[in-house]
């Protein structure tokens, strides 16, 4: 791990991803110590004030602090995307491994699964669940997961395939290992490195998906402080005040680039292939 930090900050796309990412979940874990205010505070005689040391953002159209909005926009942000990324990690490992071990006939059904899933772009699809059911949290949360299920799954698969007829679990097979055994201790643990990077570079496409839900009036409900909330209010009242959709989209920018950058070296850091090491 400690190697894998140091390849990382030897980058310099990794060093400014890393600390980006460190100052948004800083932000995250720190926000309630961090927020001058409670984001949901009305102030309406102070009404699209500019940054003031008060107010360090400027404040919104019913007098809200948008520094303390934005501060647990990013709780909202980090969750949904820890969340829905470890509902697909989990779900996708499991139907990769085993669809790489079932008979071809029942391979063959979870693959089309996969297929018709990821046939519909994500957004389009969590439009269509959202105007069905209704906006709310845990559902953009489901939604976003099985989205991302095809994507962990297939790597699994492919892994798997690689690793079943390899030697060493020969070997463990001729000493009696289970089935079990052979995948709890050998595959798992070879096929979750893969999709571990996969995962730190799929954190920035659920951030623009719920930010991108918000925005369009269907996703996190209201009074909650999403980005997609903050940029949507910002275009409304861009006439009156700049600083909302300035800084919120300033916000998406700095954890999307982060994020993307950070999984980019994590994948180049662990891949042998793309490593280049004296």
């Amino acid at each position: 791990m400690t190697a894998t930090l140091a390849r990382i900050w030897g980058s310099g796309t990794g060093r400014l991803g890393l600390v980006l990412v460190v100052l948004v979940v800083l932000g995250a874990l720190l926000a309630p110590l961090i927020a001058p205010h409670d984001p949901n505070q009305i102030a309406v005689m102070n009404r699209f004030s500019g940054p003031t040391l008060q107010n360090p953002l400027g404040t919104d159209q019913l007098g809200r602090d948008i520094f303390s909005r934005l501060l647990y926009g990013t709780r909202i942000a980090l969750g949904v995307s820890i969340l829905s990324i470890l509902i697909a990690f989990v779900a996708g490992l499991l139907l990769g491994i085993a669809a790489a071990y079932l008979p071809p006939r029942l391979e063959r059904v979870i693959l089309i699964i996969f297929d018709i899933i990821s046939s519909f772009p994500s957004l389009v699809l969590a439009l269509a669940v959202v105007a069905l059911l209704g906006p709310g949290l845990w559902k953009i949360i489901l939604i976003v997961s099985v989205t991302l299920v095809p994507h962990f799954g297939r790597v699994a698969r492919a892994q798997t395939l690689a690793l079943k007829n390899s030697p060493f679990l020969e070997a463990e097979r001729v000493l009696g290992a289970s089935p079990a055994r052979l995948v709890l201790v050998h595959i798992v643990p070879n096929v979750s490195g893969p999709l571990v990077v996969l995962a730190s570079m799929d954190i920035p496409v659920v951030i623009a998906i719920e930010a991108g839900l918000s925005f369009l009036g269907v996703g996190v409900p209201p009074p909650s402080p999403s980005w997609g909330t903050l940029l949507n209010d910002g275009y409304a009242y861009l006439d009156q005040s700049i600083w909302m959709a300035v800084f919120a989209g300033l916000a998406l920018t700095i954890a999307t680039l982060g994020f993307t950058l950070f999984g980019e070296a994590l994948r180049d850091a662990v891949d042998p292939k793309l490593r280049t090491e004296p």
